[in-house]
């Protein structure tokens, strides 16, 4: 799980960063991360006003609930896209989205019990060890097929990496690539998001650590360096998140904000200085 999760994140956030042309872009700037939650919190918290909720509160109605939110929301941000020609207007759309379902879901907090919201604060920390194997064989193949789908897109993220009319001037369709990309990026997301929990950073820091790394913007290397990095600091983030020696598991989230956090600090100071 914690490959498929540190992949999936990674190359999402490689594409959010590419598209918009922006290096504090991630994963979730679509609004996809917050519906997963708004379904979850449907579930989870609605068990407070509504009891028979809390029979379907097991693993896999709280992943397909989560499924469900994001795939609504991946719907309407398709239609924006489609609808809106300014990139930035459709990421100020996604980012107020994602504040209203959060407004939501802080009125359902409010509404819930304390016990049942525990669960659902759990939920947002972030846990790879909530999966099961019977989950992971589901998440695999369409997670792969996914991630195999990036690769198809080199050459066209590396036009739109400069610029959208440099890359319409090269024959880019510019709003079928809008929209293949956000795809792809809501099921990588939505899925692990909906499995595993909002996990953050990784997403944003990791293409930046590839960059720096292989010291390209070429993305026939950076997408294959991006998913393997990916891949390989979330399962070192799982390892040191069991504290070896104790019979403890901390959030996923917490060891992850250590890895981002001084990225995105360096991020800022260097464009500051440029």
């Amino acid at each position: 799980m914690a490959i498929l999760a540190g992949a999936s994140l990674s190359i999402s956030g490689l594409l959010m960063q590419t598209i918009f042309r922006n290096p504090l872009a991630g994963p979730y700037v679509l609004g996809i991360s917050s519906g997963a939650s708004l379904g979850v919190a449907i579930t989870v918290l609605g068990a407070s006003s509504l009891p028979f909720l809390a029979y379907f509160t097991g693993n896999w109605a709280v992943a397909i609930s989560g499924v469900l939110g994001s795939g609504i929301v991946l719907i309407i941000v398709l239609s924006m896209a489609s609808k809106v020609n300014d990139i930035m207007t459709i990421l100020i759309l996604g980012l107020m989205f994602g504040s209203g379902i959060s407004a939501v879901v802080s009125i359902l907090q409010y509404f819930s019990n304390s016990v049942i919201l525990k669960n659902y604060i759990l939920w947002t920390l972030g846990s790879l060890s909530s999966t099961t194997s019977s989950q992971i064989q589901i998440l695999f193949p369409i997670i792969a097929i996914t991630i195999t789908a990036t690769f198809f897109l080199s050459k066209t993220l590396n036009a739109m990496y400069l610029g959208e009319e440099t890359a319409k001037s090269m024959g880019v369709n510019i709003k079928l690539t809008r929209l293949i990309i956000f795809s792809l990026t809501s099921v990588l997301t939505g899925l692990i998001t909906a499995f595993c929990g909002p996990i953050g950073f990784i997403g944003i820091a990791i293409p930046h650590i590839a960059r720096i790394f292989f010291k390209t913007a070429n993305h026939n290397i950076l997408i294959p360096g991006t998913i393997f990095m990916g891949a390989v600091l979330m399962l070192i983030s799982d390892i040191i998140s069991q504290v070896p020696g104790y019979n403890i598991i901390i959030p996923i989230n917490s060891v992850t904000a250590l890895i981002g956090i001084p990225v995105i600090f360096w991020i800022i100071l260097k464009k500051k200085r440029i």
